[in-house]
């Protein structure tokens, strides 16, 4: 997908960004850790130029933060305020791999998910071109020269695991949950969790990084455009792969719904629990907040069907 698209599409840059010139932090009480003992693998040489961006353009209402030029990737642990389930949940923003929707497909997600008894786990994953790209002089799909976002994922997951005991999760109960492309980079890690994308770094990298399940909120970059409904050749779907969560609206223009229509027949004729939600209107990047339309009442759904594979108490 270009981003030029993207950006007019999901930014709304005609209305204006107010930066900031300080890095992106939490609310106070939780605090960001970096992932990588050093410097990522693959990290460009230069100043760490990250910058936090308040959207003019709305969602229901409100504006929104990005986040740009993520060279010091980070993850944050939201822990449930009262009962613990066991369940955690890796979010991955999304912004066309370039910018990182933080709070709408962020901060926002975890205050859901906390309050129904799961720990949320926010990756402030590596931007710009840490993903695959749509050009369209070649009218094709351009893989970046390093995979930094599948790296930052792949550790992550790692990090969560080892670290289980400490923060009260059950290894067995860890899924991923992405929107845009962040929906990629969730199917991305779902299709590529047997090998690291990197050089081993520590016993994080000895660590499962396979999720035990999958939610992939209006995803993009599973699509290959002109050629029917042909899912991307980098997402190799097998048995392996986990329980995959669908959802998406017909009238989305910026990933189009050819999306999960070309990933949820992969995963059903691999065997591969999986469930699909479409409707006709609802458009893109509406994160968890309400609207008048249907779609936007998803975070029910979710629910409902990590019951249903068995993931949290019916």
């Amino acid at each position: 997908m270009r981003w030029d698209i993207v950006a007019c599409a999901l930014l709304g840059l005609a209305g204006g960004l107010a930066a900031q010139t300080v890095p992106w932090q939490p609310s106070p009480g939780h605090e960001p850790v970096p992932i990588w003992p050093g410097t990522p693998p693959g990290a460009r040489p230069g100043p760490d130029l990250e910058k936090a961006s308040a959207v003019a353009k709305p969602v229901a209402g409100r504006p929104w933060l990005a986040i740009s030029d993520v060279s010091r990737p980070t993850m944050t642990v939201y822990s449930p305020g009262g009962k613990n389930t066991g369940v955690a949940v890796l979010v991955f923003p999304g912004g066309g791999y370039q910018i990182l929707a933080i709070d709408l497909e962020g901060t926002e997600v975890c205050d859901w998910l906390t309050s129904r008894g799961i720990t949320c786990v926010l990756l402030k994953y590596r931007v710009p071109d840490s993903g695959p790209l749509w050009v369209e002089a070649c009218k094709c799909q351009v893989k970046p020269k390093v995979p930094a976002a599948l790296q930052d994922a792949q550790r992550t997951l790692g990090l969560l695991r080892l670290h289980a005991a400490e923060w009260h999760i059950d290894p067995h109960r860890v899924g991923v949950l992405g929107f845009s492309a962040g929906g990629h980079l969730a199917a991305d890690i779902s299709t590529h969790f047997d090998r690291r994308a990197y050089t081993p770094v520590d016993a994080a990298d000895r660590e499962r990084a396979r999720p035990d399940f999958a939610v992939l909120i209006y995803p993009g970059h599973l699509w290959v455009p002109g050629k029917g409904f042909a899912l991307n050749p980098d997402i190799r779907v097998t048995h392996a792969t986990p329980p995959t969560f669908l959802l998406m609206a017909e009238d989305d223009s910026v990933d189009y719904v050819n999306q999960v229509l070309a990933y949820y027949p992969a995963l059903k004729n691999a065997g591969v629990p999986a469930e699909m939600h479409l409707y006709a209107k609802g458009g893109h990047a509406f994160g968890l907040r309400r609207t008048t339309f249907p779609i936007t009442a998803w975070p029910e759904l979710v629910e409902k069907w990590l019951a249903t594979i068995g993931m949290i108490p019916r």
